[in-house]
């Protein structure tokens, strides 16, 4: 699943509520992107392929289902993709989130790389 992903996703709980024809369920996202998400907690039996909406506060959107794994009788998780482009549709600034955990890997990988410096001088 992850080679087909054309955006990197944040690990984020976020309450949401999807509808799939009549019926409305609250659930939450598991990790986002701007071009999808994978959520949990679902109850509603989904198919790959079928098309739900879901809402964010004031925020409304279609997101295709890509795949379903079922945990349990009446537990899925769910991969989907945005179909219609939508400004801060998650209510978080992913850029920002993204440059974060850059900063982090670097400084991780600077620290890493002073310490074998540092084991090669001798005292």
């Amino acid at each position: 699943m992850f080679e087909n992903r054309k955006t990197a996703r944040s690990k984020m709980v976020l309450p949401v509520k999807i509808s799939v024809g009549i019926d409305t369920q609250l659930a939450h996202t598991l990790d986002i992107s701007s071009t999808g998400a994978r959520i949990g907690a679902l109850r509603t039996h989904l198919q790959p392929g079928s098309v739900i909406t879901l809402r964010r506060g004031s925020k409304k959107a279609n997101f295709r289902v890509q795949w379903v794994r079922q945990l349990g009788p009446n537990e899925a998780q769910a991969g989907i993709e945005c179909l219609e482009s939508q400004e801060q549709f998650w209510g978080v600034d992913l850029e920002q989130k993204d440059k974060e955990r850059m900063d982090a890997l670097m400084s991780l990988l600077s620290g890493a790389s002073r310490s074998k410096s540092s084991k090669g001088v001798n005292r």
